[in-house]
């Protein structure tokens, strides 16, 4: 129960509908329960009708015609009040769902990109949907019908202990035997509901993975092996839940049980009471046996509701672990920054946490305001790992990055990343049309700023010729596309933005030489007055750099310009060599 304190923020939030549905409650319970006396009178009056001691059927008729209607109208006004708890207290868990899955997506876009490396997506899909969704059971059914329950069960011993004190007593006899009984099962419930909820998680994420790699599986027909897996994480997720189940199953038969001894207790010591001449009416023996009827359901709902209690508190218990997760990248300033982007680099050097691979080492290098730097190296120097330090997407261990001469981690973390245009080397595109893609980098965009974007990325032509031209939908990370495409339309999704600095990660590597050449002149253009640092492994995308640098094993081993370096001894020399070859053959 102690995860739940989480979600006292929103029982506060909400205190006074919660109120209300208090209230209409009880209303509901009291109107519920109003008319069994008059059923007890009505036997009563029936019984002296047989005793002779009412002579008089019209009596009797008159009497049971008032009860009739005095027990349909509290019938109605109970279901009509029964109906507005259920509006109130079901409509106020899902406000709290919508709040809670908000907190947790909110704080999901906070975490820092070290936490989705050691996290599986369908872990963190499974947590904000199926979690909060059990957590949503706890909100509204499980406060509903404890309060239903606690209001029917005082109201119906008030009438209990009014009616007969020591038949009371006996009728409630099997209370405590069900209290620890409850107790008993609850605990294994949690338990067990932990372990389902980390089952589906885990199908989640390989069905997640199966999905999005369908194309790799397919490739090396692995679709057996994929299917032998899938059915064996299935299996084990089925166990586990028939466990849950089979505990479960003992709430009803249990509630049954004890529900059918109170009846039993009620007519036998009622019944000798009542020919002992201790109940002088039948109509009490009546009476009890509806009031015990009328607990059957409070009572069997402990259960259940108890059951809730335990899966949500299973499931706010994962939730809270991703809650508790402090983001490493945090905004230190709350005022906005004018950035200008002049990027400098001083004896950097950085480690990746997951991995333990030194990415850079003593890296030093300086970008001034509208200067173009180009970073030329082999798979695994650590190109890469320098946008993504500019970006703040990790913050330095070792020395320290600038920008405009203030230290990157005491800059407004917002301003820094809208003042920066980022195409990754692995285009990502969302499952959106081609126009909502490249407006992402703009969302108040015209259809003209669209246009000229996507021409200045050579893409505007491949566009038009798709049947839906810009309002193409595109499938799960942008497959509709070709590799070049989804490249062309990253880089649109940048230029449109139009920031102070343009980071571009080896995004020309699938666009023929051609397009390539057309693109960087549109860059060029366009990159006036930007900082823009371009990765690439191919000399037409540098040589046109203010100044290139060559990273080796995370080091800086040659810098300078295209003409400086195509005389100078080593890696870009013999890489211009191999290219320039290859070109003309």
């Amino acid at each position: 129960m102690k995860h739940l304190k989480h979600l006292n923020k929103y029982f506060y939030k909400y205190k006074w509908k919660l109120i209300s549905g208090l209230v209409i409650t009880i209303a509901a319970r009291i109107f519920a329960i109003y008319y069994i006396p008059l059923i007890g009178d009505s036997t009563n009056v029936i019984e002296d009708y047989i005793k002779g001691e009412i002579t008089e059927l019209s009596v009797v008729r008159s009497e049971l015609a008032y009860n009739i209607m005095i027990i349909v109208g509290a019938t109605l006004i109970s279901a009509f009040f029964t109906f507005l708890m259920r509006q109130t207290f079901i409509v106020v868990s899902r406000h709290m769902e919508f709040d809670l899955k908000n907190e947790v997506y909110r704080h999901y876009q906070d975490l820092s990109l070290n936490f989705y490396k050691k996290n599986r997506t369908g872990d963190l899909m499974n947590r904000i949907s199926e979690d909060v969704s059990k957590v949503r059971m706890y909100l509204g059914p499980a406060i509903m019908y404890s309060v239903t329950t606690f209001t029917s069960t005082v109201v119906v011993l008030i009438y209990m202990i009014d009616a007969a004190p020591e038949l009371t007593l006996y009728t409630v006899i099997p209370l405590p035997v069900l209290s620890y009984a409850i107790y008993k099962l609850s605990v294994d419930i949690h338990k067990r509901s932990t372990v389902v909820q980390q089952y589906l998680s885990r199908l989640n994420t390989f069905t997640q993975e199966s999905f999005s790699g369908i194309a790799v599986i397919k490739s090396y027909g692995m679709e057996q092996h994929t299917n032998s897996d899938f059915v064996e994480l299935s299996n084990g997720s089925r166990d586990k839940n028939l466990d849950l189940v089979k505990v479960q199953a003992f709430f009803f038969p249990l509630m049954v049980l004890l529900i059918g001894i109170s009846n039993i207790l009620v007519i036998y010591i009622g019944g000798r009471k009542y020919l002992n001449g201790e109940i002088e009416n039948l109509g009490v023996i009546v009476e009890f046996l509806l009031y015990v009827n009328m607990l059957t359901w409070p009572v069997a709902s402990i259960g259940w509701v108890t059951s809730l209690v335990q899966q949500a508190s299973a499931s706010q218990q994962r939730i809270n672990e991703f809650l508790d997760e402090k983001p490493e990248i945090t905004n230190k300033k709350s005022s906005e920054d004018n950035i200008k982007g002049a990027i400098a680099f001083k004896d950097v050097s950085f480690t990746y946490d997951d991995t333990n691979i030194t990415a850079l080492r003593n890296i030093s290098f300086e970008v001034k305001n509208g200067e173009t730097l180009a970073i030329i190296g082999k798979t695994g120097a650590g190109k890469s790992t320098i946008l993504e330090l500019i970006g703040r997407l990790y913050d330095v261990e070792e020395g320290e990055i600038t920008i405009d001469g203030r230290n990157i981690q005491n800059l407004n973390l917002d301003s820094l990343r809208k003042s920066i245009g980022y195409v990754p080397q692995d285009a990502f595109l969302f499952s959106d049309s081609i126009k909502n893609n490249i407006k992402f980098g703009k969302t108040n965009a015209i259809e003209e700023e669209i246009y000229e974007a996507a021409k200045n990325a050579s893409v505007h032509k491949n566009i038009v010729n798709f049947s839906k031209g810009y309002d193409t939908v595109l499938g799960e990370r942008g497959i509709t596309l070709s590799g070049g495409q989804k490249q062309r339309v990253s880089i649109a999704r940048a230029i449109i933005h139009d920031p102070e600095i343009l980071l571009f990660d080896d995004c020309l590597s699938a666009v023929d030489t051609e397009t390539e050449e057309e693109i960087l002149n549109n860059l060029f253009k366009i990159s006036q007055n930007k900082t823009t640092i371009i990765i690439s492994h191919r000399i037409s995308s540098a040589k046109n750099a203010d100044k290139i640098i060559i990273l080796e094993d995370g080091r800086i081993v040659q810098q300078g310009t295209h003409s400086q370096l195509i005389n100078e001894t080593g890696y870009y020399k013999e890489l211009y060599a191999k290219q320039l070859n290859e070109k003309e053959m």
